[in-house]
């Protein structure tokens, strides 16, 4: 029998106790052992299979060479851990799966780029930030890791985020938006598991094909356990 693999679950160093809680019941319910990697971490010290980079806090837009556009939500400490972390995964060939903010910073460290302030681009959504799912992810190509998981066509998705991906990072590609066409999901082709999504699929647990996401993530990490 395969060795539970051990998966990194990246946050802040205070708060966030919901989502991690929910992550890492999901990576329980695959076989998997949740690690919770905080900022005064050394990951190099650390050993694990897989990564679950979670929301939060802004991407400080200095690391994709802008000046803020709006008031400051960083976290320096958290940036720099998750860089990391990040990093770490794409030189070993871990899998990865971003969320919110972590799909904004692995397409970052993938040298793309930030919308700031998501108002001005939403015109056929609201921006309302929900926990239910009461927005519309489109999955834009049958042929991609996020339509094998969920299922092509339209899926009922979460909102809690004010910044979104622009320019797409290299070797990244789009396979999701939502009715106003801001990018809702992304992942690399070449890669055997590396995916960001920008809704919260730990709040959508209940539901059959947001879990799959989890259950991909950990099965891919079990290989390598």
């Amino acid at each position: 029998m395969a060795r539970a693999p051990l998966i990194a679950i990246t946050g802040p160093a205070r708060g966030a106790f919901g989502p991690r809680l929910l992550v890492a019941l999901a990576v329980r319910l695959y076989g998997g052992r949740p690690l919770q990697v905080r900022p005064g971490d050394t990951p190099k010290r650390l050993t694990y299979q897989g990564v679950v980079v979670t929301g939060g806090h802004d991407v400080e837009p200095v690391l994709y060479a802008a000046e803020p556009e709006v008031e400051p939500n960083y976290d320096r400490a958290r940036d720099a851990l998750e860089t990391e972390v990040i990093q770490d995964a794409l030189d070993r060939g871990l899998p990865l799966l971003g969320i919110c903010r972590g799909a904004q910073l692995l397409n970052v460290c993938r040298g793309g780029s930030l919308f700031q302030d998501l108002h001005s681009h939403r015109h056929k959504t609201s921006h309302r930030w929900t926990v239910l799912p009461l927005k519309t992810l489109c999955v834009e190509r049958p042929a991609t890791m996020i339509a094998r998981l969920l299922g092509p066509g339209r899926h009922r998705i979460n909102s809690l985020h004010n910044q979104a991906i622009d320019r797409l990072g290299e070797g990244l590609r789009v396979s999701g938006r939502d009715l106003d066409g801001i990018v809702q999901a992304i992942e690399d082709p070449r890669a055997d598991f590396l995916l960001g999504v920008q809704w919260h699929p730990e709040f959508l647990i209940y539901l059959r094909r947001q879990r799959a996401l989890f259950r991909a993530l950990v099965g891919h990490a079990r290989a390598l356990a």
